[in-house]
């Protein structure tokens, strides 16, 4: 002990070098697998320059690939693809949906989705929680053989217990019933609250990203924040709306009320694209396909084309970013974009810029209040590269704003719960659901009028006149941005 103590500074160095030589191969490690040059950046000069923070946070946060996942998905591509190919073949050639020659039939985004737009659905905008939750749970009550829930956040509160309590009174009727909940985003769900469900019968599942395949086992950057419910194979719920009071407005923290969110009901093919996403995420938890339906239901009264696009960091492609991307530059008349959050790439704001000088209506809505301090901060930055050159930004003052959809001309809308950030970019699993259809598009379009009727327009001056404390504030948080 004594000789320890008389050569304690040697022994703090020692350890100080080793840290350093572990930081500077996991700076490498950044420098060959970044997701960006710029998170490349980034990471290598916070592990070289504060190694005894920057390597423990890399270890958590790093990563360029959910590899455990792409293994996963590879084992399983083979009874997943099967099952696709099976819905495809039960498809007649009428619920194909086809494009005329004066329309885009948007064949990249079919490519990244893996599927085509499907004809003969019926959607419906759910305006809100009560709304939304109101056609959850009468689903719920309705369903015959199965109901898949997947969720990011899930909180054991009122609506969290109704939520729970409906799912067991199905159990005991003998409907079966899976239930995924992503661990990090839920991770103040109690226990008894899973316990409760699984002792019923419900299938439950939480999903880690470090809990199979190889890589560190410690990182719990990779989530998956869809939203998904699917009803017996023909009815699906897909938006931005999480399972908690303050989804219906009733937050404690008074700027966060009142909670403005959209979320879409699907009814017809397109639902089994939705129930492929969710067994996807379902197989790499549990290993195993539950055995659904695959016959599909067609609407009788409706005929919107619809293409499911599940996005996340397994991808081969940046597929979220691919997404914003080409409906950006797909644009003739306008690109709207709503979202809580504005931390897009460089190709999102080069793409957001050349279809402003080509006189491209192009909008984006963001939330006046923040929820998450660094993340608001970084969007300030954005402004400079954004407001002079034609784009304009709004901010929504009747509430919190945390709805994630997209208008592209009279052409496509976009609902899901992807955000205009690096995080559902590269980092979360997500899933946007596509409408080429007239009179669903017009819907939403109606809906986003009456949301800018609650904005106001943001100006440069919004930096310029700040002080210079804030505009380092944002500067700082917008190097953190790849890693956000």
């Amino acid at each position: 002990m004594t000789f320890v103590l008389e050569n304690l500074p040697l022994v703090l160095a020692g350890l100080y070098l080793l840290l350093e030589i572990c930081a500077i191969v996991a700076a490498l490690e950044a420098l060959f697998y970044a997701r960006t040059s710029q998170g490349a950046i980034a990471w290598t000069l916070f592990l070289i320059m504060f190694p005894i923070l920057g390597l423990p946070v890399y270890l958590i946060f790093g990563g360029r690939k959910f590899s455990g996942y792409v293994n996963a998905r590879q084992a399983g591509s083979k009874p997943l693809h099967k099952m696709a190919q099976e819905i495809k073949k039960r498809l007649p050639t009428s619920a194909l949906a086809t494009f005329q020659p004066n329309e885009n039939p948007h064949t990249a985004l079919s490519a990244l989705a893996r599927m085509p737009f499907v004809a003969k659905n019926d959607s419906r905008l759910l305006i809100n929680g009560e709304a939304t939750f109101k056609a959850i749970f009468t689903a719920i009550e309705s369903a015959q053989e199965y109901i898949l829930i997947q969720f990011f956040i899930i909180k054991d509160d009122a609506l969290g217990a109704e939520l729970q309590q409906r799912l067991l009174n199905k159990v005991h009727e003998g409907i079966r019933v899976y239930f995924l909940y992503d661990a990090v985003g839920s991770h103040a769900l109690p226990s008894s609250y899973i316990q409760k469900l699984a002792d019923a019968g419900v299938e439950v599942v939480a999903f880690r990203g470090s809990s199979r395949g190889k890589g560190h086992p410690f990182r719990i950057n990779f989530r998956n924040h869809r939203k998904i419910v699917v009803i017996d194979g023909h009815t699906a719920y897909v938006g931005g709306l999480n399972v908690g009071n303050e989804y219906l407005g009733k937050s404690e923290k008074p700027h966060l009320r009142p909670w403005r969110d959209t979320h879409v009901e699907l009814c017809g093919p397109a639902a089994l694209c939705v129930q492929l996403v969710f067994l996807e995420d379902w197989y790499w938890m549990t290993n195993q396909i539950p055995l659904l339906k695959l016959d599909p239901t067609f609407s009788k009264t409706a005929n919107q084309r619809v293409l499911v696009l599940p996005s996340g960091p397994a991808d081969k492609l940046d597929t979220c970013s691919l997404l914003f991307v080409d409906l950006i530059h797909s644009a003739h008349q306008r690109i709207w974009i709503v979202s809580p959050y504005f931390v897009p790439d460089d190709a999102i704001v080069s793409a957001l810029q050349v279809a402003a000088l080509r006189g491209i209506d192009v909008r984006i809505m963001l939330p006046e209040e923040p929820d998450h301090m660094l993340v608001y901060l970084a969007r300030f930055s954005y402004l400079e590269e954004t407001i002079p050159f034609g784009i304009k930004v709004y901010s929504y003052r009747a509430g919190f704003l945390h709805q994630k959809v997209v208008l592209v001309d009279d052409e496509i809308a976009g609902i899901g719960t992807a955000n205009l950030d690096n995080r559902s970019f590269r980092l979360n699993f997500e899933i946007t659901l596509l409408f080429a259809d007239k009179t669903f598009v017009n819907e939403v379009h109606e809906m986003l009028l009456n949301d800018f009727a609650n904005c106001r327009q943001m100006g440069i001056e919004e930096i310029r006149q700040r002080p210079f404390w804030f505009k380092l504030a944002t500067k700082i948080a917008r190097l953190f941005s790849p890693i956000l």
